[in-house]
């Protein structure tokens, strides 16, 4: 027997043994045959492998864009069946967060503990049409439910009126309300309601107040992120401040491009099939 065949014997029976084979059907985590599965991989290290060469699939989905993907559902008709979907859906994929509504975070919280995904909610939504002082309690009684990201809505009528000091006291409670539980802001401008100018007041005002992210907006005002949008808000707040894109992504082409302009985190109700690279049109 050649030594090529005798490899060959060896590489079967193994496999065979650890249940392996060329013939085992896909695993549930990422649909490819043979090795992707985390539980698979453990196995080989177990029986001494020290590395790994995988092909993979047209269809296994980018995890570097499920980490930048706030997996959300904001609707108010949404049921605690479809929250608990939400949060099962952003445990298999990996999403960065579940974005949901106040009401629901201490479900969130106990459903993704010791998962990568974090709990996301929303204060002052989706108006921002109320007191700096309410929106930092809601924003403190969240973070105290399990909440480790607030999306505050600015107050946009402020701004438009020139009223800077208010928007910046504004972002200034929210964000101490919210550090102090160790959770990140982000101030959704609503760019759509927003001319340029306004947008680079927006988002000024907003780092002076101390975010970590400024958004583009919430999905209920007529329009989601643009490229434009992206770039200037980059321009604006500079490499040290993250900007979420929200609304307007339907493929990973979309989120790409996103990324690329400057987005460090993206809001979509498109998220699974953006990271499978499914093709979605409408929807927020």
């Amino acid at each position: 027997m050649s030594d090529a065949s005798l490899v060959d014997r060896i590489v079967r029976a193994v496999l065979a043994q650890m249940g392996g084979g060329a013939d085992e059907p896909p695993c549930a985590c990422h649909s490819a045959p043979g090795g992707c599965c985390p539980d698979r991989l453990g196995r080989l290290v177990g029986h001494g492998a020290a590395r790994f060469g995988l092909q993979a699939g047209t269809n296994l989905y980018s995890r570097e864009i499920a980490r930048t993907i706030d997996h959300t559902l904001l609707k108010p008709e949404a049921t605690r069946a479809q929250i608990e979907q939400l949060c099962a859906e952003a445990r298999e994929h990996g999403f960065a967060t579940v974005c949901v509504n106040p009401t629901w975070v201490p479900l969130c919280a106990e459903l993704l503990r010791g998962s990568e995904t974090r709990v996301c909610t929303v204060v002052g939504f989706p108006l921002g049409a109320t007191f700096p002082e309410v929106k930092a309690f809601e924003a403190a009684r969240t973070v105290a439910e399990g909440a480790c990201e607030v999306d505050m809505v600015l107050n946009v009528g402020a701004l438009k009126s020139g009223d800077y000091r208010l928007c910046e006291r504004d972002v200034a409670a929210v964000v101490e309300a919210s550090h102090r539980g160790g959770a990140i802001v982000k101030v959704i401008i609503e760019a759509a309601l927003l001319t340029d100018d306004e947008k680079v007041k927006a988002c000024v005002v907003s780092k002076a107040g101390g975010a970590d992210f400024v958004k583009t907006s919430t999905g209920f005002a007529g329009g989601g992120a643009t490229l434009d949008d992206v770039k200037l808000m980059r321009q604006v707040v500079g490499a040290d401040m993250g900007i979420k894109a929200a609304g307007g992504i339907r493929n990973t082409e979309d989120a790409k491009k996103m990324i690329e302009a400057g987005a460090t985190r993206l809001g979509t109700s498109a998220s699974i099939k953006i990271v499978r690279g499914e093709k979605v049109e409408g929807g927020y």
